[in-house]
């Protein structure tokens, strides 16, 4: 697929908002990024959604108390990221090298690793605060959306995670692809997972959330639902993404991973009906 490189539209977006001199010829560039700021707004708008569903009474939490619970999970957010990007996707060179978790500047995170981020910090949450992880999980998963569409949006920006190779008409040139030079479109694959594992789990559970009562009679099935939703949208989006690693049994990381967090989704809603089920016996 070689195409003039006037027939699609160029990937010219700066990674950054602000950007600044770097101080010494090997430092690199410095500035306010997209990357920092879609992690910004998807904690913001966590904490808006949280003050909501307390002030509608659809949540335990005031206002300090969601500082708290917020604070768990940021840090459930940014260290399983990293830590799962380091893991997942540089396994070889952790090996090597393991301070390679520690230079963030880098760039590298893992939606995978922050979801078992999250699962750790809020089994750790429940923990603290003498709660059932339940109530607590379905909560999150109405919060979690918004942060990973922000991010793809991020990505998008960036010019990073590019999708495969495509002759249709809104395909996007990416100067970081290597195959820029003779004109290769690909699928603006970001855009895609946005909607696909942001947007459209956001509006479903949202829904969910606030229009059945499905987390008051059957705590975690929520939560169980939205994993399996996110892993079916990442599997299709992963279907149009170029594989950024070494495929594991015929299948983009992104899909290998998305499997096991879909079957985790099935059990804990299995384990939510058993346990509604025991209680109301």
């Amino acid at each position: 697929m070689k195409f003039n490189l006037t027939e699609y539209w160029t990937h010219n977006l700066s990674p950054f908002l602000v950007q600044f001199p770097a101080p010494y010829d090997d430092w690199g560039p410095g500035g306010i990024r997209w990357y920092g700021i879609a992690y910004l707004c998807g904690f913001i708008a966590a904490g808006m959604i949280l003050r909501l569903a307390w002030k509608r009474g659809r949540s335990p939490y005031d206002p300090e108390q969601i500082m708290n619970l917020m604070t768990f999970q940021i840090l459930g957010v940014l260290i399983g990221g990293r830590v799962g990007y380091a893991i997942l996707y540089q396994g070889s060179k952790l090996i090597e090298d393991p301070l390679i978790i520690l230079r963030v500047w880098e760039g590298g995170m893992a939606s995978h690793g922050g979801f078992v981020g999250v699962c750790i910090a809020t089994l750790w949450y429940a923990r603290h605060s003498k709660q059932s992880p339940f109530p607590i999980g379905d909560l999150i998963v109405s919060i979690v959306p918004p942060g990973i569409f922000f991010g793809r949006i991020a990505n998008f920006i960036n010019g990073e995670l590019w999708g495969k190779t495509t002759e249709i008409s809104f395909g996007v040139l990416f100067p970081k692809a290597p195959d820029f030079i003779i004109g290769v479109a690909r699928h603006p694959s970001q855009i895609y997972a946005a909607l696909l594992e942001g947007l459209i789990p956001f509006i479903y559970v949202q829904w969910r959330f606030w229009k059945t009562d499905i987390t008051k009679k059957c705590p975690g099935h929520l939560t169980g639902e939205f994993l399996f939703l996110y892993s079916v949208g990442r599997i299709t989006n992963e279907l149009f993404r170029e594989p950024d690693a070494s495929l594991i049994l015929g299948m983009s990381r992104g899909q290998f991973y998305s499997i096991f967090l879909a079957i985790g989704g099935i059990f804990l809603i299995y384990l939510a009906k058993r346990k509604t089920s025991q209680y109301q016996n």
